[in-house]
């Protein structure tokens, strides 16, 4: 259940990411849907081989290469789908940045509603 919770309300936060910012673009909530699930897909495959061959990279920025990764996974994401736009690479790391930003928020009211007494 809490799985599904978190899919829709990651598809939501990629219509959010549409609406606050005007360099992605969600044509609708299936295409939000199916985005949030390959960018699920992407973070959880090939972000971790990302960033275990840029270590070097990431140690010496201090970690902020970490971002660059992440605005990677939300510009192919971005590649991959007809219905989801992402206009370059600055427009994929603001939308990146702004998507993980709601993702905290909805990871942190999921735990609190579904945590166990």
């Amino acid at each position: 259940m809490k799985l599904l919770a978190k899919w829709m309300l990651s598809a939501a936060a990629l219509l959010l990411v549409a609406y606050i910012y005007s360099g992605v673009e969600v044509k609708t909530f299936t295409a939000a849907l199916i985005a949030a699930l390959v960018l699920g897909l992407l973070n959880t495959i090939v972000r971790p081989v990302l960033v275990v061959l840029t270590l070097p990279v990431t140690v010496v920025t201090l970690g902020l290469f970490l971002f660059i990764i992440n605005a990677l996974m939300f510009w192919a994401a971005a590649g991959l789908l007809d219905g989801f736009h992402v206009r370059d690479f600055v427009a994929a790391l603001i939308g990146s940045l702004i998507y993980s930003l709601i993702g905290v928020v909805i990871e942190s009211a999921l735990e609190s509603l579904f945590s166990k007494k």
